[in-house]
């Protein structure tokens, strides 16, 4: 490229100038001196011209000499117009100024006549605009936005960048700091204008947060389904909430949806007939709601008919046990078992279902639910390898055990067990027996349980309270002092306190992979009085069914696949955990259990899942994210057990753009700060337009070569130098 001019530049001030002209001055007086005391000799005539030569080099260097050329670009500068193309800029909150209630436009829809080419044509003949949109690197794209990215981007693939107009509505949830870009974008000398779009503030809107529908379901029993709903009215609205189902069923309920909250609430719904479902979630436009497009949610479920195998076992046949076996019994989707110790006898009960003994480890694993009444480890009952078997089975096999005490108080020797772990309460063992009363006492729910399914007894929540405040008493209950922490107790002693408060008396808890509940009453039995079965075989119906929900996600002959949580999110990692029985038939210890997934998308991805630990009783456990929704397609294969095990797991999106939610023009005005740009708050075209024209032209690229500091002009004055003094020796001058 051909220079458009060349010059000879000095950088000094009139001091580096005097200093100079003194300078040579001093060393021209001092060369004539010497060469007239010299007799006027031609040697030392030329060594004071050359000593004269070196002084006028200093001088020159100290006033800093540049060659300088400047160069005519052969290219326009860059104007770039990024445009936001994320999910957030589907929100509907831009409004008329001259019809404010026409329906409100979208953001993408305000920002599209700022990415028309015809709006930049008067720009053509200074500068060279390019037009591009952006969201993340994500997939789908558009379901994040990441601001850091897209203006190193413009840096990278622009060199004569001169200015960029940035239109989006400020949300980034992904990448780095716009900020970290905005100051290269300084260092660089590119300004960005910044156009917010969208409203500072969330208009009217109605939003269904969430919709948690499970896994699976029981064909005939009663499900509770939770949701939340968002709301920026601005006074409480009662709202009609409408469930449907893909067989054409429909649930509706009213609820008061209050102002600028949040309503979290749920549905029971009893599925029918066993097979995959859709449901469907819809809240009707309500009040002043400028904003529908988010009032509809949607989940797959999948109905099952359930086997359940369940484990009773108690050391005497008292009343509790005896009804609760009989409601067991009768109930069509649960196989029941009992040991019925007996020891005061010296033998087990015998009948229809009944065993002999204690289950061995490899037929313990096929039970879903253990009830451990009044037994302990005492002579003819439980052993210490025996309760290890059962805290073995709930930790690691995802199993639940109930705990069901009694007044002989057997279930004190415990403590002393493994199970002691297991036990959700703290045990007063100073009263091993429990307390007995004269007047019946009362249950009385705690919130937890107020909105727990175990504890519902009628369809909705208000039918259930009244239900549990009119239940027959009861007139034993076990010497429980207090829950212990991470339990969650749904029901209290209704008059009886200690110095922790009310005696807890239904308590659950997690612990491993499996649920624990415990009683403290024996009194269940009598809440058939008046009703006969409806509310006892309901509430030991939903308590089996929720203990093994866990357990029974996914199984086949040798393997069991279960997975937390239960419907899990994109972005969230997913716990695969897999039981497997080897091919002797007990709980595979060691082996490589291999689980292969594809998405919805048929991305292929697989997971190795790892042995819980040295203890872990055929438990193998991995992690995983889903990154996109839709049904997973999931392969578990294990060699050593001989066999594979497909399911289905279904990820429900979480998307990082939230629609409906507010603008946030204080990212743009720090990055127009940051980059010495301009905040523009009107949208319109024109004001844009003339904004960007006012840049002033960029000026002509300039070469600057400092000669004071070239080596090669340092070389000259040493080699002058070296000269001088050489040609002193030679000439016999010391």
């Amino acid at each position: 490229m051909k220079p458009a001019t060349s010059e000879l530049v000095f950088t000094h001030t009139p001091a580096s100038v005097v200093g100079a002209l003194l300078f040579v001055l001093v060393v021209v007086v001092l060369a004539f001196i010497a060469w007239r005391r010299s007799g006027w000799r031609t040697s030392i005539g030329i060594l004071e011209c050359l000593r004269i030569l070196v002084a006028v080099g200093i001088a020159i260097t100290l006033n800093q000499p540049e060659w300088r050329e400047t160069f005519k670009p052969e290219s326009k500068p860059v104007i770039a117009v990024l445009h936001d193309v994320s999910g957030s800029m589907e929100t509907r909150d831009i409004l008329n100024s001259k019809d404010p209630a026409a329906e409100a436009r979208t953001r993408l829809e305000t920002a599209a006549p700022l990415t028309d080419p015809t709006l930049w044509q008067p720009l053509a003949e200074r500068m060279d605009t390019v037009i591009e949109s952006f969201s993340s690197k994500e997939d789908p794209a558009p379901e994040a936005t990441d601001l850091h990215a897209a203006l190193m981007n413009l840096l990278e693939q622009h060199p004569r960048l001169a200015a960029v107009v940035l239109a989006t509505d400020g949300d980034w949830n992904t990448g780095e700091a716009p900020s970290l870009a905005a100051t290269r974008l300084r260092m660089k000398g590119v300004p960005v204008f910044a156009v917010p779009i969208g409203a500072d503030s969330r208009l009217p809107d109605v939003e269904i947060a969430s919709f948690d529908v499970p896994t699976f379901a029981v064909a005939g029993k009663p499900l509770r389904i939770p949701f939340s709903i968002d709301s920026s009215l601005p006074r409480d609205e009662v709202i009609g909430v409408t469930m449907t189902s893909s067989t054409g069923e429909e649930i509706r309920q009213e609820f008061t949806l209050p102002a600028m909250g949040r309503l979290q609430d749920a549905i029971v719904w009893r599925p029918g007939a066993p097979g995959k479902v859709h449901l469907t979630l819809e809240v009707p436009k309500t009040g002043t709601e400028r904003n529908t497009d988010n009032n509809k949610i949607g989940a797959d479920l999948d109905i099952r008919q359930e086997q359940l195998r369940v484990l009773v076992i108690e050391s005497y046949p008292r009343w509790e046990y005896r009804y609760l076996r009989n409601a067991l019994e009768r109930d069509p989707g649960v196989e029941v078992n009992t040991l019925l110790f007996q020891p005061d006898l010296g033998k087990p009960g015998v009948g229809r279902g009944y065993l002999a003994t204690f289950p061995k480890d490899e037929e313990l694993t096929k039970f879903d639910v253990i009830f451990l009444g009044d037994v302990g480890v005492e002579k003819g009952q439980l052993t210490l390898e025996q309760c290890a078997s059962i805290a073995k089975l709930v930790r690691d096999q995802a199993s639940g055990l109930v705990f069901l005490p009694g007044l002989r108080g057997y279930s004190a020797s415990l403590l002393q067990t493994p199970l002691a772990e297991l036990l959700p309460v703290v045990w007063d063992e100073a009263q091993p027996r429990g307390w007995g009363t004269a007047a019946p006492g009362r249950l009385a729910l705690t919130d937890a349980g107020t909105n727990s399914l175990l504890t519902k007894l009628e369809d909705t929540g208000e039918a259930s309270a009244k239900v549990w405040s009119t239940l027959p008493g009861f007139q034993w209950y076990a010497p429980a002092l207090r829950a212990k922490a991470g339990t969650e107790v749904l029901a209290t002693h209704a008059t009886e306190t200690n110095q922790f408060g009310r005696i807890p008396l239904i308590v659950t808890r997690t612990y491993g992979a499996g649920k624990i509940l415990y009683m403290g009453s024996d009194g269940a039995w009598r809440w058939r009085r008046g009703v006969e079965d409806k509310y006892h075989y309901r509430f030991w119906g939903q308590v089996a069914r929720w203990m093994a929900y866990q357990r029974n996600m996914a199984q086949g002959e040798k393997m069991r696949l279960f997975f937390a949580p239960d419907r899990p999110r994109t972005g969230g990692t997913l716990t695969l955990n897999a039981n497997v029985i080897s091919l002797t038939g007990e709980p595979l210890r060691e082996g490589a259990v291999i689980a292969e997934i594809v998405s919805a998308t048929g991305k292929p991805s697989s997971v190795r899942l790892l042995p819980a630990g040295a203890e872990a009783w055929g438990l193998f456990t991995g992690v995983f994210t889903p990154n996109e929704p839709g049904d997973y397609k999931v392969r578990l294969t294990c060699a050593e057990a001989g066999t594979a095990l497909e399911t289905i797991v279904s990820v429900q999106g979480t998307r990082k753009e939230k629609r409906g939610q507010p603008a946030r023009p204080e990212v743009l005005r720090e990055i127009a700060q940051l980059t010495r740009g301009q905040f523009i708050e009107s949208t319109d075209p024109a004001t844009l337009l003339a904004a960007v024209s006012a840049l002033p032209p960029q000026e002509m690229t300039e070469r600057r070569l400092q000669l004071w500091a070239h080596p090669a002009w340092a070389g000259i004055l040493i080699a002058l130098l070296a000269a001088f003094w050489i040609g002193r020796k030679a000439a016999g001058v010391f």
